[in-house]
């Protein structure tokens, strides 16, 4: 039943993949998509597919596999089904440093903003863990998502009020901060891979651990787990992975938060199946939402981070009433 399961996402994520190199402005068939990547077609089909939609594609399912492990560590690590990678701050850090490279130094392409996001996500996770960590008492889930929580509603109350007092910066951004994968390339992707790759390797070694502190932090200890170094080893992969996806495709909300619930729904409590499951899952909603925000204001474009609003909301009313998808 698993690997049946494990089938349907994969066709799943196959058939959503087709769709978003197809789906558009100009509307291509499978059979034309399928020859032009093959070195056929004609030269708008080529500008078309590998100009500008592999590109987006590609983009849209590194975003997606970052915020879905994200999502699925974060839970994991607070023990808590309603915590999403912006509950430690990231987004809100990545969305002030690219407001203040807007506002003050003039940025007004995604390549500025790119390095920008990233490191606001490398600062504020840093300060959240300090913070967190101040004092006799060590750091746990509880103080750390307070302190997320805290700094991250400051910077985001800064961010507003920075785009507000200047419509410069507003236009500028604004695309981005609502979550977009239009006019991503791989100038913009190439550079914050290897950060992607790391986020993901680490969460892989992690998983294991993850089941272990499930239990509590004394049972967990009793098997024989590192309680620390797996905390800061989920603090390290959730700065890695939301930096990188805050970074290509701004903050996209409900990504992170939903994706865990379905994988666990499908495979059960182990975390190292449901990482491996939202590492397919999630980046077939951020395609399938990309695509539906292609065409449902035809012919301009919705941003992909209001499509999964729309769209996860309801599925997560709906996954909630399901008892094995309650707790991680």
């Amino acid at each position: 039943m698993t690997f049946r399961r494990l089938g349907y996402v994969l066709g799943a994520l196959a058939a959503v993949l087709l769709l978003s190199l197809a789906v558009g402005a100009n509307m291509l068939s499978p059979a034309v998509v399928l020859d032009t990547l093959r070195g056929g077609g004609d030269a708008q089909s080529q500008y078309v597919v590998t100009g500008l939609r592999v590109p987006r594609t590609v983009t849209g399912i590194c975003a997606g596999v970052a915020l879905g492990i994200a999502g699925t560590l974060i839970q994991a690590f607070t023990r808590n089904p309603l915590a999403d990678p912006g509950i430690l701050g990231v987004n809100a850090g990545a969305a002030f440093t690219v407001a203040v490279g807007v506002a003050f130094f003039g940025l007004r392409d995604i390549g500025g903003f790119v390095w920008l996001a990233f490191l606001g996500a490398l600062m504020v996770t840093l300060a959240v863990y300090v913070i967190g960590s101040a004092g006799r008492a060590p750091a746990d889930p509880i103080r750390l998502t307070l302190a997320g929580v805290a700094i991250g509603a400051v910077l985001s109350g800064i961010t507003t009020g920075l785009t507000l007092s200047n419509p410069d910066a507003f236009d500028a951004m604004r695309g981005w901060n609502a979550g977009s994968l239009l006019g991503r390339d791989f100038g913009v992707l190439l550079p914050v891979l290897p950060f992607l790759l790391a986020g993901v390797a680490i969460a892989i070694v992690v998983a294991p651990g993850l089941n272990a502190l499930a239990l509590g932090d004394d049972v967990a200890r009793a098997q024989g787990a590192n309680v620390a170094l797996i905390r800061v080893a989920v603090i390290v992969a959730v700065t890695l992975l939301c930096g990188t996806a805050t970074a290509l495709a701004g903050p996209i909300s409900f990504v992170g938060l939903m994706v865990p619930h379905v994988a666990r729904w499908l495979f059960g409590v182990d975390q190292r199946a449901i990482l491996a499951a939202s590492l397919l899952l999630a980046p077939t909603m951020i395609l399938l939402a990309d695509v539906i925000g292609r065409v449902l204001i035809a012919p301009a474009e919705m941003p992909v981070g209001i499509v999964t609003a729309f769209v996860g909301a309801p599925v997560l009313i709906l996954l909630a009433r399901r008892s094995r998808a309650a707790a991680p």
